[in-house]
C-alpha cells in the first residue's frame, strides 16, 4: 500500500511542469492496480483548500472528485494521528505539519511508503517515500 500525498494529483492536474507526467504516469499505474493505493481526509482537505485560495472552485471540485474516483481507501484524521505529528515535528527538522499529519496517519495504518515529490519525507524514521513516476 502507498500513501498518496495531495502534490501528485495536484501537479497531476497543473500546467506543463517537470513533475506532471511523472505524477500522471504514477496515478495511471494506481488507477489499473498497478499499484495499492490511500489517502487521508488530511489530503482532500488541502486540495480543496489550496484550490480554493487559487478561486479556482472549479478545478477544486474536479481534483477532488477524480482523486476520490482513482483512491477509494481514504484513511481519516484520529487524535493518534495528530498526536503523532506532533512527535514529529519536535523530532524530525523542517517537516511542515501537513506533512507530519501524513507521516503519522501513514505510520499509524502501517503504510510504509508515501508517493511524493517533497523530499522532507525522506528523513521521517519507518517512511519511505517514493519519487512518483
Amino acid at each position: 500500500m502507498i500513501f498518496i500525498d495531495s502534490n501528485v494529483p495536484m501537479y497531476a492536474a497543473g500546467r506543463e511542469h517537470p513533475n506532471r507526467q511523472p505524477a500522471l504516469d504514477f496515478l495511471a499505474r494506481a488507477q489499473s492496480g498497478e499499484v495499492e493505493v490511500c489517502t487521508s481526509t488530511a489530503v482532500l482537505q488541502e486540495i480543496l483548500y489550496r484550490y480554493h485560495a487559487l478561486s479556482r472552485l472549479d478545478l477544486a471540485l474536479q481534483v477532488y472528485d477524480l482523486f476520490v474516483a482513482l483512491c477509494p481507501t481514504v484513511l481519516p484524521v484520529t487524535l493518534a494521528d495528530t498526536d503523532l505529528a506532533r512527535r514529529l515535528i519536535e523530532d524530525v527538522a523542517g517537516l511542515g505539519v501537513r506533512d507530519a499529519i501524513h507521516a503519522a496517519v501513514s505510520l499509524n495504518h502501517d503504510v510504509e511508503t508515501v508517493a511524493s515529490f517533497d523530499r522532507t519525507f525522506d528523513r521521517v524514521p519507518n517512511l519511505t517515500r517514493l519519487a512518483p513516476h
